[in-house]
């Protein structure tokens, strides 16, 4: 586990992957993002310890003060990827379509 290294205050934090009991978490502020961390997953909440989980988080001192799931945002954003990858996978018309 690493120390989280960004300012004290409220964080999107997505959640890359969770893998021995450790979780690999991206931090956002203002749709960017600002840093990421290897925290211990018991510090997610339980229905927030799986890839691609959005959560509010809580900073203060290096540490997660606070953590809460977002199902919703979680859901649009999984709908949002999908839909920008199946864009893209679009064949775009040949010579002969156009």
């Amino acid at each position: 586990m690493t120390a989280i290294d960004l300012p004290d205050g409220e964080y999107t934090a997505v959640v890359d992957g969770v893998e021995d009991g450790l979780a690999t978490v991206f931090f956002e502020r203002d749709g960017e993002e600002v840093g990421n961390a290897v925290l211990d997953a018991s510090r997610l909440p339980s229905d927030g310890r799986h890839a691609d989980a959005i959560l509010s988080m809580t900073l203060g001192g290096g540490r997660v003060e606070s953590a809460s799931y977002e199902p919703e945002r979680t859901e649009r954003r999984a709908e949002a990827a999908q839909d920008r990858f199946d864009r893209l996978s679009k064949r775009p018309p040949s010579d002969e379509e156009s």
